[in-house]
């Protein structure tokens, strides 16, 4: 069993990643639930027969994103349609599900316990014993 993705399902995310960017970009999706959220989208993971893209999205500002993702899976297939012309390319237009991204929220989790005094204290016992 082959781990990871293969090279063709990276780049594919890749180009996706961007036309979803793009398509965010230009406020093609009108919905109040989306009011003017910017959206970044961090990620595209792509199945490897590539017709399911699974898109990681993070709002800036203070919107709900749980919210917001709810919103775009009610529209992927409206997001899909506007793609297809952008992601002509492709054999088949993927289908889309989108997702919350968590990454900067484990990064800064991350950073807050690196810093805090109990890691510290170790870290300096560490250097003691040695």
């Amino acid at each position: 069993m082959k781990s990871g993705s293969s090279q063709r399902q990276l780049r594919v995310g890749e180009q996706v990643r961007h036309a979803l960017a793009e398509f965010f970009q230009r406020g093609e999706l009108r919905d109040e639930r989306l009011g003017s959220t910017v959206l970044s989208v961090s990620e595209v993971r792509m199945s490897p027969d590539l017709k399911i893209a699974t898109a990681f999205v993070s709002p800036l500002g203070e919107a709900d994103a749980d919210t917001i993702v709810d919103t775009l899976n009610r529209h992927a297939r409206f997001i899909r349609g506007k793609l297809s012309h952008s992601l002509g390319q492709m054999k088949y237009m993927p289908e889309f599900r989108f997702r919350v991204d968590t990454s900067f929220e484990n990064f800064a989790r991350i950073d807050r316990l690196l810093k805090s005094p109990e890691v510290a204290r170790d870290l300096e016992d560490d250097k003691e014993d040695e």
